[in-house]
């Protein structure tokens, strides 16, 4: 993500709370063209490390969001309007946050 310039990443530890997931990645981009960016080099990372593709994505980068499923840890990119709608981070309060790049 640092890769490709993305924003305030967060990464959330929601165990034991959320039967969901166990960690959340949020990050957001600055265009529908970043969050492109972000989402393909993501699953590239995960699929290269891991080897590991997204159950499911959700969102388009037109939509200002999207959501790559990998089961135990669920990764949302966002336009910064996007995110401060859903508002994530306050939703799961709880959780510890594990990591914080600004």
């Amino acid at each position: 993500m640092e890769d490709k310039k993305a924003e305030n990443i967060v990464l959330l530890d929601l165990r034991p709370d959320a039967i969901i997931a166990d960690y959340f990645v949020i990050c957001n981009g600055n265009s529908d063209r970043q969050l492109r960016a972000i989402a393909d080099g993501v699953r590239e990372q995960v699929k290269e490390k891991y080897g590991k593709l997204p159950a499911s994505v959700e969102g388009t980068p037109e939509s200002g969001w999207m959501l790559m499923d990998y089961g135990d840890t669920v990764v949302h990119i966002f336009q910064e309007e996007k995110r401060r709608y859903y508002d994530l981070e306050g939703m799961w309060r709880s959780a510890h946050v594990l990591l914080q790049i600004q």
